[in-house]
């Protein structure tokens, strides 16, 4: 009989100096757990070896989505300071976004960000978001690349520098779109994607744009009673005929991050790969059977949180509370400029 798990099942406690403000100093410097589901043992290693625990038969899947510096400052006409998050871009100029000061800035209010870029809300949306017109000259990410800061997820507790800009970011990230970054992505660099495609490892891009529901925690006792929101996802054919090839030739189907398996098992369909793109409001907990996913590539995630559950779904609820504790035994760095975790 499978286990019904509650909310409070995925709780633990987390001391707050451990979640990591800064990120290492050198991407491939952070430490690095191997949770190996066959045995049930976890081992303590640097990031810069993760080639150890790939091999040739594996084909290594990423989501190429790129962060958007989607925090905007500006002023109403009235010259009263207000802040935008743009999160979801409906069409060329009409972006989903949350506002401050929230309950001033209503149906018909008008805005200037960074003195170019003018905005007029148009609707407020069902979870208190505010549907947002532009109008400006150029190219819209040209302008929020010059204006815009990085977003940085709510707990890491200061406002984000350049330094962000660049370490906020995949060394991979192709296509604009994202209000958070793939984060177990932010650990390769140029030198081991080297390694590994000298290693004879095959490489397959996704994308799928990460909203701010990255961060949302689940509210309901019941897991499954809660909702998750839509986030756009696609798999170009080449991607999924490379994949499809690599499974039925034996290959292991290595997931870098929550996002790429999200996105994987959201086209997954009898046993094939399709390929296209959608909508996915896919939500894995345990009791979920992969179709897709052999090894997963990831980082530490909040109590409560889908993420949390997804992890548990993939390696056994019991293993990944134990990799969890013995993380904080060991001063792993926490969430998304901390530490990593590749599970066999």
């Amino acid at each position: 009989m499978t286990r019904k798990f509650t909310l409070s099942d995925f709780d633990y406690h987390l001391p707050e100096d451990m979640i990591a403000q800064y990120p290492a100093e050198k991407r491939e410097k952070s430490k690095l757990m191997i949770v190996d589901r066959p045995s049930k043992s976890i081992q303590i290693d640097t990031f810069e070896n993760i080639i150890s625990y790939l091999d040739k038969d594996d084909i290594l899947v990423m989501n190429e989505t790129k962060v958007i510096p989607a925090r905007l400052l500006g002023k109403k006409p009235t010259g009263g300071k207000i802040e935008v998050l743009i999160l979801e871009q409906v069409d060329e100029h009409t972006w989903k976004c949350l506002v401050k000061p929230g309950r001033r800035l209503k149906v018909g209010s008008e805005m200037i960000l960074g003195n170019v870029l003018h905005g007029k809300i148009i609707e407020w949306g069902e979870q208190g978001e505010r549907v947002i017109r532009f109008s400006y000259e150029g190219d819209f990410f040209s302008i929020i690349d010059k204006i815009g800061k990085m977003p940085l997820p709510p707990y890491i507790k200061r406002e984000a520098t350049e330094l962000d800009a660049a370490r906020y970011q995949t060394v991979f990230a192709d296509k604009n779109g994202s209000v958070a970054a793939p984060t177990a992505g932010l650990h390769f660099t140029d030198d081991i994607f080297k390694n590994l495609h000298g290693k004879g490892l095959e490489k397959a891009k996704v994308n799928l744009r990460i909203g701010l529901d990255t961060f949302r925690p689940v509210t309901t006792e019941k897991i499954e009673d809660h909702t998750m929101h839509t986030e756009y996802c696609e798999i170009p054919k080449h991607s999924a005929k490379k994949i499809n090839r690599a499974r039925q030739s034996g290959k292991r189907v290595v997931a870098l991050g929550t996002t790429s398996v999200r996105t994987l098992e959201s086209f997954a369909k009898d046993g094939i790969l399709t390929s296209g793109e959608m909508h996915t409001d896919i939500f894995i907990y345990p009791g979920y059977t992969f179709k897709m996913v052999d090894v997963m590539i990831t980082n530490f995630h909040l109590p409560r949180s889908t993420l949390l559950m997804l992890v548990s779904a993939f390696a056994g609820y019991e293993l990944i509370m134990k990799a969890y504790h013995t993380a904080i035994e060991n001063n792993f760095r926490f969430y998304s400029y901390g530490d990593a975790m590749v599970i066999l």
